[in-house]
């Protein structure tokens, strides 16, 4: 269990420091505020679609087609519970900021966060299992919480859907595990390569927003603290006790409830900063969650480790 903790602390630590990467970019004006636009606009329109390219790249194995199912639907529980939890104690006069606490309960930083620490705990099976969570991360970000985010139901055109990053990666990915088509190497080198920056370009525009922020602010919202108690405590633990009650253990479990404790989405930030929201809340968020994720998610995972 010690030796778990220790993992999930380091990876945790890894992101810090890139976010401390970011702040002193925003400080030596090397990153400005189109510069975080465009780096944003890379990231939801062209490194996650690699990302679900590059985790289902793998040969097909049938015993693995029934764990994906149990995997989907363990994630869209998850999502499910945490909309329901979001909607019970998340209220406030400004709509804008409502908008974005609730955001910040549904959706972890299982993209950015997780999947090197799925890879390091469970191997590449864990990174599969996590793929279909972001998978379904995806679905939901690209449907509910670009309505919840952006107020306009209108965005949930079939024609944006079809044409949607994120949903295409996901098709995509499933497609070559599916059928285990093998992507030639001109293709597959550019799609891995694009797929690392999936840490990186988020953290670095994390970064530069906490840069500009008021941290004293940050520190005195209790309204913050209750989203990021949900998203980091109460989320991850009715996930774990529920799922285990259903009867998931190992690999699946593990890479189900590494996801679920996940801190504040760093997608939080760019969809507010996309559809003009509180940007400075949603990097409150993101930014003080991933702090205190150096505890709970290691304790959270190693629990998780110890029972699955």
């Amino acid at each position: 269990m010690l030796q778990n903790f220790l993992t999930v602390g380091q990876q945790v630590v890894i992101i810090f420091i890139l976010i401390a990467v970011g702040c002193a970019c925003g400080k030596a004006k090397i990153i400005n505020d189109n510069g975080a636009r465009c780096l944003t606009n890379i990231v939801l329109y062209v490194v996650t679609p690699c990302v679900m390219l590059d985790v289902f790249r793998r040969d097909f194995e049938p015993s693995m087609l029934v764990n994906l199912a149990i995997s989907a639907a363990a994630a869209v529980g998850v999502h499910l519970l945490s909309i329901l939890i979001a909607k019970l104690c998340i209220h406030d006069k400004d709509k804008s900021r409502s908008v974005v606490l609730r955001f910040a309960v549904v959706f972890s930083n299982c993209g950015f966060m997780c999947l090197p620490l799925e890879r390091a705990l469970l191997g590449d099976d864990g990174a599969f299992y996590g793929g279909v969570f972001i998978a379904v991360f995806n679905i939901v970000l690209w449907t509910y919480g670009l309505v919840l985010m952006s107020g306009n139901a209108r965005l949930l055109s079939i024609k944006n859907l079809a044409f949607n990053p994120g949903i295409l990666g996901v098709l995509a990915g499933l497609v070559l595990f599916l059928f285990s088509i093998k992507l030639p190497d001109v293709i597959s080198a550019p799609v891995g390569f694009l797929s690392d920056l999936n840490t990186p370009l988020p953290m670095l525009v994390i970064g530069y927003h906490l840069y500009k922020s008021n941290l004293k602010q940050a520190l005195s919202d209790k309204k913050a603290y209750l989203a990021i108690a949900l998203r980091l405590v109460a989320v991850p633990l009715i996930a774990l006790g529920a799922l285990y009650l259903c009867g998931l253990r190992g690999t699946v479990l593990m890479s189900v409830v590494i996801a679920a404790s996940a801190p504040v989405a760093a997608t939080t930030t760019m969809f507010a900063s996309r559809f003009e929201r509180e940007v400075q809340t949603s990097v409150n968020l993101v930014s003080l969650s991933t702090l205190f994720s150096i505890a709970t998610m290691s304790l959270i995972v190693a629990l998780a480790w110890t029972i699955a």
